[in-house]
């Protein structure tokens, strides 16, 4: 896998209540992810980005929510996201704080 793709499967992390909760207990990152990335590519894009050891990855397509003003009626655009599961004495810090 090239790295220009490497580096294109990633899109953001994902940083929510709900994400910090999961990063503390079960030792999980949430990424924002492309919408055709597969699997093996985010686990080969973490672990070369980040220098870490992933154990799992899970993905959940989110769907776009639909939005209304006066009588107008549109959807907002779906993305993908992915829990990934990081090997025991690996993590991820995106504040900087030591």
């Amino acid at each position: 896998m090239s790295q220009e793709r490497l580096l294109k499967v990633l899109l953001a992390p994902h940083i929510s209540e709900k994400t910090t909760i999961i990063k503390e207990l079960q030792n999980q990152v949430v990424f924002r992810v492309a919408s055709d990335a597969t699997k093996p590519e985010i686990k080969a894009a973490v672990e070369s980005l980040f220098d870490v050891k992933v154990d799992k990855v899970g993905i959940v397509n989110v769907n776009g929510k639909t939005k209304r003003v006066g009588k107008i009626e549109g959807k907002r655009k779906g993305w993908k996201k992915a829990y990934v599961a990081l090997a025991e004495g690996s993590s991820i810090d995106f504040v900087g704080g030591e």
